[in-house]
């Protein structure tokens, strides 16, 4: 399954709300939360998903409201 990385606001997220959404199963675009890191600070969150494309990634984003300020397709050293 191919690997991408996005950001986006924070807001209207919380910690809480982000620990509880990476251990989600896959939703109905086939996306799953490989690692989300944040800074509340900074309002910003760096997702690593897995998903079948850059189109799921986008609307696993619109669902919950959210624009992506970048989406990257990516490679893991973890294999």
């Amino acid at each position: 399954m191919p690997k991408f990385i996005d950001s986006h606001p924070m807001e209207p997220f919380t910690a809480d709300e982000l620990k509880s959404l990476q251990n989600a199963p896959p939703d109905e675009f086939g996306v799953t939360h490989h690692d989300i890191l944040f800074s509340s600070e900074d309002n910003k969150i760096y997702c690593v998903l897995d998903a079948p494309n850059k189109e799921a990634i986008e609307k696993h984003h619109a669902k919950a409201g959210i624009k992506c300020d970048c989406i990257h397709e990516v490679e893991s050293t973890r294999g």
